[in-house]
């Protein structure tokens, strides 16, 4: 199984890239690519720009790296309660190109924030619109408090209640898209 993981954010300390490999790691076996989308530049998103530019080559290039996923894990920024402004402007650029971002392929939806809300507002904008841009979710977590619930040396979830939700996630989603691999 091919896994494409990110976290909707350009810090280069994530903690939604570090909670999304975690995540994609679950799968035994599986080939995860993680992407840093700050590998995927584009231009501020206006028609104008558009017109000028044409399509963006981060986002093609964003679209190319989804392509091979047989499953996708995205673990959401959450900043003011919606996307972070780089995500948002790499997802609308890449619906330009192709609306179906996702490509009608299976798809986690994560989000973790320090705080105890876990970006749970972003995720749930996420998984309202996940149909009209191809993603076929297969489940969703939000990780509270991740400095409380995840080390990031270690690069795992600390608290065993959550592994065993993480770890059952994993295994509804092997269901969902009917794969043999086991956690």
């Amino acid at each position: 199984m091919k896994i494409v993981a990110f976290g909707a954010s350009t810090s280069s300390t994530s903690i939604n890239k570090a909670f999304a490999t975690y995540v994609a790691k679950l799968f035994n076996d599986a080939d995860v690519n993680v992407l840093d989308i700050r590998d995927f530049e584009a231009p501020m998103f206006s028609e104008d720009m558009e017109k000028e530019v044409g399509k963006a080559e981060g986002a093609q290039k964003f679209l190319d790296a989804i392509q091979p996923a047989d499953l996708v894990v995205v673990s959401y920024a959450e900043h003011n309660g919606t996307y972070t402004a780089a995500y948002k402007n790499l997802f609308d650029w890449s619906t330009r190109i192709q609306r179906t971002v996702f490509q009608d392929k299976p798809v986690i939806y994560l989000a973790t924030s320090p705080g105890a809300n876990g970006a749970q507002n972003v995720l749930k904008s996420a998984i309202n619109s996940a149909t009209h841009f191809g993603a076929n979710v297969v489940g969703s977590f939000s990780l509270p408090s991740f400095s409380e619930n995840f080390d990031v040396e270690k690069g795992e979830v600390t608290n065993d209640e959550i592994k065993q939700q993480l770890e059952a996630l994993v295994s509804t989603a092997l269901k969902e898209i009917g794969s043999s691999t086991a956690v």
